[in-house]
């Protein structure tokens, strides 16, 4: 959502990393540039304002004319003020004293209220929460089946005792599940309410009687981060009528422009506390404005990336690939290969994944080429592969080969990039687990111009000597032991050809 504002951002900033020293006018000019990239992006003309006036302020004042690095400073006070305008800090849910909490979901038609209140569920039962869904949405068509199929695949209870389609009362509907989750101990309830305009005043009485029914702990206002500027109107007519405490975005994953999650929290003056970026139900999480001003400033957001890793990954299956590997035996086969994969897998696609990761957006084109059909490829090969082939790919013979390209619907060459590849790549990691990637700092092998020379300083010492007399002195130290080789050197370790280039160029 925030490409488009990132990229602009981006050339803003690298035109000021050739300055040691920052004018006026420089100031002036990148303040204007930020501005025009933020109204492109739709943000809110009185948050722009804001925004430039408390940027330009501090851009002016000592902490840059002081800076050993101007630019880098810009960065930080840009980054500091996107953080404020998009609520300063992620804001939890206010729980119950005394359960159950209840959560009533309101917002526009389309904005996927019923998809987010499976979402919304699948997140408490996660964080060790009872959950119950609530279809209090009898209007639309279908829209309790919805309910009830959402919160089957979120593996929560749904509430549904009247059928929808115009059919039932929604206030009624509402206290009858407090009482229910009472007697059935479930200590968190969501409310699913209709969808409404802000121009429909009889549904925004309807949603105002079932606040006044159940007084729940926090009403959540759901809006379509890609309606733009219009979210904002919504946003303000929806707590004229109704009055909510939290925003929560939906489809940050799409394509437009983002002015709306950068303008609501300022000008409503509620926090958002959840956002969802894509399908699925695990698409899903606590909003942090630190981390997404992040995101937008091209500098990754590693943390959600770490918690995501935490949810998904199987510690101990994750601690014996590592032992594995560390052995530098060989051990860490393609079954092991394919357990971590699907692992990664279960995190999201794999371009979303590298996104997260700082500088990913300098490589966006890459990023976004990245072909998930490859990965399914590969599973298939070694899912053609048996047991023992996968636990030793040096039994692959011609024969085996051909028969696992069969079994994979693929041409033998496949098999045997798949291969090659995983044992080069098995070779480094291998190093790495075990502490011997040469020519990096605190490594064996020095790195650095002081490893190359210390390598050129053994190899001039093992030549041979063209006079007789030294040559025997060699030949005696060298029998003594004296000349043998250290392990430190560089020439001691055998490289995969594609970082023995990378070196070679070095």
């Amino acid at each position: 959502m925030f490409d488009t504002l990132q990229d602009r951002l981006a050339d803003v900033f690298k035109g000021l990393r050739a300055k040691g020293r920052l004018t006026s006018a420089d100031i002036d000019a990148t303040t204007r540039e930020i501005r025009i990239a933020l109204l492109e992006a739709d943000v809110n003309l009185g948050v722009v304002k804001e925004f430039i006036a408390a940027v330009k302020q501090r851009c002016l004042g000592a902490e840059v004319s002081k800076a050993l690095n101007p630019s880098q400073q810009i960065i930080k006070i840009v980054n500091e003020e996107l953080i404020a305008i998009l609520g300063g800090q992620a804001r939890p849910i206010r729980f119950a004293k005394k359960p159950p909490t209840v959560l009533m979901l309101a917002g526009l038609q389309g904005a996927g209220k019923t998809t987010l209140a499976g979402k919304l569920a699948r997140w408490l039962k996660q964080s060790k929460h009872s959950p119950l869904l609530v279809a209090c949405d009898l209007q639309r068509p279908n829209a309790v089946n919805q309910l009830q199929i959402v919160g089957e695949r979120a593996g929560v209870h749904v509430f549904a005792p009247e059928p929808g389609n115009g059919v039932g009362d929604p206030v009624q509907v509402a206290r009858a599940a407090i009482e229910h989750a009472e007697r059935n101990l479930y200590d968190v309830v969501v409310v699913d309410t209709a969808g409404r305009l802000g121009i429909d005043e009889v549904l925004m009485q309807q949603a105002a009687d079932i606040k006044a029914a159940v007084t729940p702990d926090e009403v959540l206002f759901v809006v379509d981060a890609m309606i733009g500027q219009d979210a904002v109107n919504t946003a303000k007519a929806f707590d004229e009528g109704i009055g909510f405490d939290g925003v929560v975005l939906t489809k940050l994953d799409g394509d437009a422009r983002g002015g709306a999650a950068l303008s609501i929290a300022r000008v409503i003056g509620k926090p958002i506390m959840f956002a969802s970026n894509g399908e699925g139900l695990g698409d899903f999480d606590t909003f942090h404005p630190d981390r997404m001003a992040s995101r937008i400033l091209g500098m990754g957001d590693v943390l959600t990336l770490i918690e995501q890793a935490e949810r998904t990954f199987d510690a101990e299956q994750s601690r014996k690939a590592a032992e594995k590997l560390s052995s530098g035996k060989g051990q860490f086969g393609l079954q092991d290969f394919l357990a971590q994969m699907q692992q990664l897998r279960k995190m999201g696609p794999l371009s979303k994944i590298i996104g997260m990761l700082p500088g990913a957006g300098q490589f966006k084109d890459a990023i976004n080429a990245i072909d998930e059909k490859e990965v399914d490829r590969i599973e298939a090969i070694i899912f053609s592969m048996t047991p023992a082939e996968r636990d030793d790919v040096g039994i692959l013979n011609g024969s085996r080969r051909a028969r696992i390209a069969k079994g994979a619907g693929v041409q033998v060459s496949d098999v045997n990039n798949l291969v090659n590849r995983f044992v080069e790549a098995r070779k480094m990691m291998e190093r790495m687990a075990g502490g011997m990637m040469p020519g990096m700092p605190g490594m064996p092998g020095g790195g650095g111009r002081s490893g190359r020379k210390q390598q050129k300083q053994h190899k001039r010492g093992s030549k041979v000597s063209g006079n007789p007399a030294k040559r025997k002195q060699q030949a005696a130290e060298r029998a003594r032991g004296k000349a043998a080789p250290a392990p430190q050197n560089m020439e001691d370790f055998e490289l995969p050809p594609e970082l023995q280039k990378m070196f070679d160029q070095q």
